[in-house]
């Protein structure tokens, strides 16, 4: 197409496409913010790059994305990367959301913050659960999405076989906005049902105009009928125009898709490949025209339109010489440079503002109503907080947090190689925790233990791997322990006696105990039927600490459980007698009553639902049976096509890497909840060698 013909059917495009635009043809409603969310290895990143080149915001082949050690070494994006890029006098900022399940949890602050989504996916019916996933977050929290079907030129299927293959996956209706035009199997161009236009791709650079070929020319009448029937489902006017048959003007249907895309009526689908730069122009002309802004996502997320500027943080950064940077979008109002703002952490003062873009960080002087900057040097405020100031000097406005993290499904325990930097690893692990909400560490005292907790194996993996190359901590992971304890299972009668004379006033406590078992669950219990004052009641509570004092390694080497102990008599001396003689003497009986008892081991059980596609439900009942686990029951997951729910019991000793085997096993989808449930018996062999591998007393006991 020549020059001039170019442009004048670029504004007659425009004109047609109608929406909010001001005189000079920019989009009014303020800066957008844009997620790229899709399956693992469904293109997202080479679309997020593509939209960026696009848009002139980068040069081609600089990368912009997955520029951090971990993800070069993984090949896969391990956290969001963000890109500002400004359109036809519009700005945008681009958010590339991981793929892999493990890390997911990126999306969970950002989502509920931009404009829209683009659901990046591609005709693989491997994909279509983890598609599910991420669309029925976005139906939740009523983010409008747009689908784009990523390398259409490699597939063998059709787009309306595709779609079929995907419709499940969404609640929304899926409508299509674009047919592919093929030749010898391959996918050439596209045509636009709502333009009535179509377009040649061309290698990386804005697609061709070009008449629709007359072979299709016919469906492309079929499938424009098929959208717009599907619009005037929400739009009385528009079906009566399909009835009377009158073709609606252009500008009323971009209107209808623009309203029924925000209104979470439809998911407009678009065709392309991110790889080729294939269909990137039409998907930011949808952007432009169709997307909402920051005023229709504040009114979503139940934020007045009026008050002092607010802004909600989503992710946080700590940089090696830039210090912490809050990657924070503007709600309401304003914010400059030195402001300050108030967190949920308590006030403070901004120290810089900043866009990123690949490795670059460009300076800004102020935060305006729908810009997405990080604010530096916010040292109390978290990811999920958000930041509120009045620039008028009145009153303040503070939120909390807008997401809990997910429950962790992984856990390793951590050992320093060196000890020095046990300390080191502390103040290392709560800057990654700053950044990654979805890690947990805590010092286990019972364990005498340190525990990394998050999503996965390769969630902890990268976790390990920013410790030693971020801040130089290296550390051995392993198996956490599990918190055996034991019990008895017999009633037994002692005398415990401790009696010594050092000069002056001695020690001397006496004491009879009657021990036994109680249910399971009911913990420990002391009383005492003494008669005619053979033990003052003074030393009613020593004698009971010192009972509680044997319970803390019994024969077996655990901690005892499920005990009663009864105080029946004793005897005291009026000079020698202490709380301190008396605890002993209870400890040395209670000692003893244990080792007479009969102790049996019990282990941690925990009650695990496991959430699985309905085809992978038989491999995970027979992961479940291969970790001793017990099956409750079994069902469909309750408003979930085609998941099921598995409700079991399973030993903690067995959870090591079940959601690896899990997500193995489901393609990449399966996840569980658990929670303690009770203590159970172990014996046999197994107990002997728990036993013995911890260094028990008594092996053979078990």
């Amino acid at each position: 197409m020549p020059r001039a013909a170019s442009e004048l059917w670029l504004r007659e495009e425009e004109h047609a496409m109608g929406g909010n635009v001001d005189d000079q043809g920019r989009r009014m409603g303020g800066p957008r913010l844009v997620a790229l969310i899709g399956p693992f290895q469904s293109g997202k990143t080479k679309l997020f790059e593509a939209l960026l080149f696009r848009a002139g915001a980068v040069r081609e082949g600089v990368p912009v994305a997955d520029l951090s050690p971990e993800a070069k070494a993984h090949q896969m994006s391990v956290e969001a990367n963000i890109g500002h890029a400004d359109y036809l006098g519009d700005q945008y900022t681009f958010v590339d959301l991981p793929g892999s399940l493990e890390f997911s949890h990126e999306a969970r602050d950002v989502l509920p913050l931009v404009d829209v989504a683009i659901v990046v996916c591609e005709a693989d019916p491997r994909k279509v659960f983890a598609l599910q996933l991420i669309l029925r977050e976005l139906e939740e929290l009523k983010v409008p999405h747009f689908l784009f079907l990523n390398k259409v030129d490699a597939t063998s299927f059709g787009v309306r076989e595709a779609l079929a293959m995907l419709q499940p996956a969404s609640r929304t209706p899926l409508l299509l906005r674009q047919l592919p035009i093929w030749k010898n199997g391959v996918a050439i161009g596209f045509i636009d049902l709502a333009l009535e236009r179509a377009f040649i791709y061309r290698e990386h650079a804005p697609s061709e105009v070009v008449e629709i070929p007359s072979t299709d020319a016919p469906v492309e009448k079929e499938e424009r009928y098929s959208m717009l029937e599907r619009l005037a489902d929400y739009d009385d006017h528009l079906m009566e125009e399909l009835i009377s048959e009158i073709e609606p003007p252009r500008d009323e249907v971009f209107d209808d898709l623009a309203k029924e895309l925000q209104a979470g009526q439809v998911v407009p689908v678009f065709i392309g490949s991110a790889m080729r730069g294939a269909g990137v122009t039409r998907l930011l002309k949808a952007l432009r025209h169709e997307a909402p802004c920051v005023a229709q996502t504040r009114a979503r997320l139940g934020v007045a339109d009026k008050g002092p500027p607010l802004a909600r943080i989503f992710r946080t950064i700590h940089t090696t010489h830039g210090g912490k940077l809050s990657l924070a979008r503007v709600l309401r109002g304003s914010f400059v440079d030195g402001q300050a703002v108030l967190s949920p952490g308590g006030e403070e003062r901004i120290s810089g503002l900043s866009r990123l873009l690949g490795g670059t960080i460009s300076k800004r002087t102020d935060a305006a109503e729908g810009d997405t900057l990080a604010f530096g040097h916010l040292e109390h405020a978290a990811t999920g907080d958000a930041l509120s100031g009045d620039s008028r000097g009145g009153a303040k406005e503070v939120a909390g947090s807008s997401s809990q993290p997910p429950a962790p499904v992984h856990t390793l325990a951590l050992k320093v190689r060196d000890r020095k930097d046990e300390m080191k690893l502390a103040s290392a692990v709560a800057k990654l925790v700053d950044e990654d909400p979805a890690l947990i560490y805590v010092h286990d005292q019972t364990m005498s233990e340190i525990k990394l907790m998050g999503q996965g194996e390769m969630h902890l993996r990268v976790a390990l791997e920013r410790l030693a190359a971020r801040f130089g901590v290296a550390v051995e992971a392993h198996k956490p322990m599990v918190a055996y304890k034991e019990t008895i299972r017999e009633t037994v009668s002692v005398r415990g006696r401790h009696k010594k004379q050092s000069g002056g006033h001695g020690q001397f406590g006496d004491v009879a105990l009657e021990i036994g078992p109680r249910p399971r669950g009911a913990g420990f219990a002391f009383s005492e039927r003494v008669h005619g004052g053979a033990v003052p009641r003074q030393y009613f509570s020593s004698v009971e600490a010192g009972c509680v004092d044997a319970l803390a390694h019994g024969p077996l080497g655990f901690p005892v459980v499920d005990v009663e102990a009864v105080l029946t008599d004793g005897s005291y001396h009026t000079v020698d007698s202490s709380d301190m003689a008396f605890r002993t003497a209870a400890r040395i009986g209670m000692s003893e009553a244990l080792s007479l008892a009969d102790s049996v081991l019990l282990e941690p059980m925990l009650a695990v639902a496991i959430y699985t596609p309905s085809e992978g439900m038989s491999r995970a009942t027979g992961i479940v049976s291969g970790r001793r686990g017990q099956i409750l029951g079994f069902g469909a997951r309750e408003g979930w096509e085609g998941w099921d729910r598995l409700d079991t019991i399973i030993p903690e000793a067995e959870m090591d890497n079940l959601i690896v085997e899990l997500r193995s096993a489901t393609s990449g989808v399966g996840f569980y909840e658990a929670r303690f449930d009770h203590l159970a018996e172990v014996s046999g062999r197994l107990a002997r060698d728990v036993v013995a591998a911890h260094g028990g007393r008594n092996s053979s006991a078990a």
